[in-house]
């Protein structure tokens, strides 16, 4: 299984976009965690099972109400050992 490595990048930081990415993990059964870094942007680490992943895709381009998502950098990588979806704080 594949590791996704997510860079997501517009208005996503105070604005529940983490919350969002962390329900709607949760609810496709994706493991990996989600964090703001400090350049404004979030990054997300996401496994799970193709048809998973891909519409997970879709939520993280929705972002929430009030988030605003420019741009996305999909990255992947080998499996990294990840036993639930978690918010990084």
């Amino acid at each position: 299984m594949l590791t996704y490595h997510f860079l997501v990048k517009g208005v996503v930081q105070g604005v529940g976009y983490r919350f969002t990415t962390y329900l709607n993990g949760n609810k496709l059964n994706i493991k990996g965690t989600v964090k703001n870094l400090e350049d404004g942007s979030v990054e997300i680490y996401a496994q799970g099972d193709e048809v998973a992943i891909k519409d997970f895709k879709q939520y993280l381009n929705i972002g929430s109400s009030y988030s605003s998502v420019r741009e996305i950098i999909e990255n992947t990588l080998e499996a990294k050992p990840f036993e639930s979806f978690s918010i990084i704080y």
